[in-house]
């Protein structure tokens, strides 16, 4: 999508709001200038919470997509209750111990 805006006083920009709306900006997000060979390059910074950054690193994304391929291939099991996904997860522990005893990979 192209838009045109005007320099202002201070030199202040103005986004149109079709285009910000398109890229999910909102008040108080920083944009990144770069001049390039054809113009200005601008990117929005999104800046992720210390406490939430484990979440966008390489290895758990790489989970994350792993995770999503499981559902879609209906690689997931569902449980009525609790209690039946706990025996599930100690019934999988035992096995894997078991495994882990006559040294069979799991």
């Amino acid at each position: 999508m192209a838009a045109i805006a005007r320099i202002r006083a201070k030199r202040q920009i103005t986004l149109p709001s079709e285009l910000a709306d398109e890229l999910h900006l909102e008040e108080g997000d920083l944009l990144m200038f770069e001049a390039t060979r054809e113009g200005i390059l601008i990117r929005p910074q999104k800046y992720i919470d210390a406490t939430q950054a484990w979440f966008w690193t390489p290895k758990w994304q790489a989970m994350e997509r792993q995770a999503d391929e499981d559902l879609r291939a209906g690689r997931y099991r569902e449980f009525d209750s609790d209690e039946g996904f706990r025996e599930s997860l100690e019934a999988s522990i035992d096995t894997e111990e078991e495994q882990a005893h006559v040294g069979v990979e799991a």
